[in-house]
């Protein structure tokens, strides 16, 4: 009877497509039915500014969750996309699909040169320099000349997807943006439940015992940021396709601190924790504003309380009452 019981109990978690087990699939079937849903109930603009801030919050999660990396400069993979997406849409006149894609790619060649640099420290000292190197890139940008300087790029037009549909009417930028993001964090998802993704966990662990056991640890980390930072670029050419604009505001030191928060508040290694911690950051945002000036001091306060309430983030809290890996 045991020996039954226990099959069972493996049986419903062990991972199945993309890596899902049984309450991960749930959670992502319910994920989809609120991407379905809620654009006929909310504001689609504001459910894209979740959408990106999620998709931006999972890949920073996939440094500091799986590889225990922090990096105090992720807004410079962000601006930087935001700005060639917004910039090559708006003069090349091409696909809105490719330039979020070039915005892409973008922060993947960034992260490519700045983590080759950042990645031979860890801890702190790798906080450090990409805090040092994301300020450099905010420089760069505010003297640059295509990047506008203090008025940015600005009247970015949305343009067509794949060439045939059009993206002006805000339901139509929802879908694709969706499709963007649900396809973001499956990537993610395959990442980390692949086996390339345990050693990353190892890595994590112990990354003494990862070198021992033969693995190149500065290949697998360097790998794993390039996607990172892959990952924030698509999600700042994205907003800046939405909101057809980008500004320095993206490249800010704040706008890593930004996605810090949402990751601690959804719960760091966690699958869904940068998801809700986007929902909670935007809709504090969102609905916060009629404070005027009291709206950093609010933030402020339900932060601390919800960080001494979930030690472990709101996902996390929940996974280990339910003992399960959300």
């Amino acid at each position: 009877m045991s020996v039954s019981t226990s099959s069972i109990a493996l049986g419903a978690a062990r991972p199945g497509l993309f890596g899902f087990t049984r309450a991960q699939a749930v959670g992502f079937l319910l994920m989809l039915a609120a991407i379905v849903v809620l654009p006929h109930v909310l504001y689609p603009i504001f459910l894209m500014r979740i959408l990106t801030a999620a998709l931006f919050a999972c890949a920073f999660n996939l440094m500091i969750g799986y590889v225990g990396l922090l990096s105090f400069g992720h807004a410079a993979f962000y601006g930087m996309g935001a700005y060639v997406g917004a910039w090559t849409l708006k003069f090349w006149h091409i696909d809105a699909t490719l330039a979020i894609l070039l915005g892409g790619l973008t922060g993947g060649l960034l992260g490519l040169a700045l983590g080759y640099l950042a990645i031979r420290r860890s801890g702190i000292y790798f906080a450090m320099i990409t805090l040092a190197l994301a300020q450099m890139v905010y420089f760069f940008c505010l003297e640059a000349p295509f990047t506008g300087g203090e008025d940015g790029i600005q009247q970015v037009p949305r343009g067509t997807a794949l060439g045939i549909f059009p993206l002006h009417h805000d339901m139509a930028m929802y879908w694709l943006v969706a499709g963007i993001f649900i396809a973001g964090f499956l990537l993610i998802h395959r990442v980390i439940h692949s086996p390339f993704g345990q050693v990353l966990k190892a890595i994590r662990e112990n990354e003494p015992r990862a070198i021992s056991l033969g693995y190149r640890t500065m290949h697998y980390k360097l790998i794993a940021f390039v996607i990172s930072t892959f990952l924030s670029g698509i999600a700042g050419a994205t907003t800046a396709v939405v909101f057809g604009i980008a500004t320095l505001d993206g490249v800010t030191s704040s706008r890593s601190g930004d996605v810090v928060l949402t990751t601690l508040l959804g719960g760091l290694g966690t699958v869904f924790g940068p998801v809700v911690g986007a929902v909670v950051t935007t809709s504090m945002e969102n609905y916060l504003a009629q404070f005027g000036s009291w709206v950093t001091v609010t933030q402020g306060a339900i932060f601390v309380v919800c960080v001494l309430a979930f030690r472990r983030g709101i996902v996390g809290e929940i996974a280990a009452k339910l003992h399960l890996s959300l």
